[in-house]
């Protein structure tokens, strides 16, 4: 088996691991209470998956969004990830009700992604495909909880997402305060045609120039983002909020991050540019935060750690109850006990760990034999 087929067959063997027995066990669920409306994925065809909980609410609701190609709380397909539950969690360990914890899981369980990686820059990944999701969800659970507003928490794509679905509807006033957590509102650094690239492949994602997720997010200047950033990037009575990391993420800095090589600082047209800056928006509270890949228990990244990272989920929190009567002091850290405190996911077999060790290293030695001497062609 050569380096590549070896890389693929970790990372489809990585996302394939069950949900770890920890993540069972909380208060925060998986499923969608007793009554609230069935709402079918306008890009997959199938009902979206989620979480909520039926009772009174006091506080605004909080909806949160993964990245793309995560999912809500692990799933069969997606077990290593799906960290948007425990951040949930900490807000529930923290004072909020089940009926005001909420997440939209826009891209199905993940399960096509074995079969076909391209699907992971497809068109049913893009935020174009998915701003009619949020929009039937955020409506339906105002009119379940009987809020007047949601907050909304968006992770990477969640981020984006979130904002082009605002500036569709014009629904600042539906939305009280947001936070985007290391989103790729100017761009995003996988995208361009170099061959030292690797996400071009297509066992990689296939973030081909030309692919939906580029054509979106592969430049600052793509039709989508400069629509959307044009002007004021924080329009509206919104509150807003974004969390990046500032040293490093794979989506953004030509660095290292955790296990992933860096690509070059190029956009889809291959012009050199600098993506370390795009998870920041003029007009809000910009929160740099460092060493975030010792979170992400699976690739030991920045971009995925920041997800999961108790420091982030505190100061998302703050911002979220900043003026309430009497002021929430949050823990710090987790609330001893609970999901949330659960800590590093434990392998369900020894043979986890040799599957991620291998691919790392396979990782590694793609990047230092195939990828990195100008010009070369990379291997099919």
């Amino acid at each position: 088996m050569n380096t590549r087929a070896a890389l693929v067959a970790i990372l489809v063997s990585l996302s394939i691991l069950p949900p770890v027995a920890s993540e069972a066990s909380g208060p925060v669920g998986i499923t969608f209470p007793p009554g609230f409306p069935t709402i079918t994925d306008a890009s997959l065809g199938v009902p979206v998956i989620g979480f909520g909980g039926r009772g009174p609410v006091t506080r605004t609701p909080v909806i949160f969004l993964h990245g793309n190609n995560d999912t809500p709380y692990p799933t069969t397909c997606n077990g290593g990830f799906g960290n948007t539950r425990r951040f949930a969690q900490y807000f529930h360990d923290n004072g909020y009700a089940l009926s005001e914890l909420w997440a939209l899981g826009y891209q199905g369980e993940q399960c096509d992604l074995a079969t076909n990686p391209p699907n992971r820059s497809g068109p049913a990944h893009s935020a174009a495909a998915n701003v009619p999701d949020l929009r039937a969800f955020v409506n339906a659970v105002l009119s379940y909880t009987g809020a007047s507003q949601v907050d909304i928490i968006g992770h990477s794509l969640g981020s984006t997402l979130t904002r082009e679905w605002m500036r569709q509807d014009n629904a600042y006033a539906k939305v009280r305060r947001f936070i985007g957590v290391d989103g790729p509102d100017h761009g995003i650094i996988n995208c361009s045609p170099d061959p030292a690239n690797y996400w071009q492949l297509p066992a990689l994602g296939g973030f081909t120039p030309d692919s939906a997720i580029c054509t979106e997010f592969g430049s600052d200047q793509t039709p989508l983002l400069a629509t959307l950033n044009a002007g004021d990037e924080t329009p509206g009575p919104t509150e807003y909020m974004t969390v990046r990391n500032a040293d490093t993420s794979f989506v953004f800095f030509s660095v290292q991050d955790g296990s992933l090589p860096p690509v070059p600082a190029k956009d889809r047209k291959g012009n050199a540019h600098d993506f370390s800056q795009s998870a920041r928006l003029e007009g809000a509270e910009n929160v740099e935060v460092r060493a975030q890949g010792q979170y992400d228990n699976v690739l030991l990244t920045a971009h995925l750690g920041i997800l999961n990272s108790p420091g982030v989920w505190a100061t998302a929190f703050r911002f979220l109850t900043a003026g309430e009567s009497p002021a929430s002091s949050p823990s710090v850290g987790p609330e001893p006990g609970t999901l949330a405190d659960s800590g590093p996911p434990v392998w369900p077999q020894a043979a986890g760990v040799a599957l991620l060790l291998l691919g790392l290293a396979a990782v590694r030695s793609i990047h230092r034999h195939n990828l990195t001497v100008a010009g070369h062609e990379m291997e099919a």
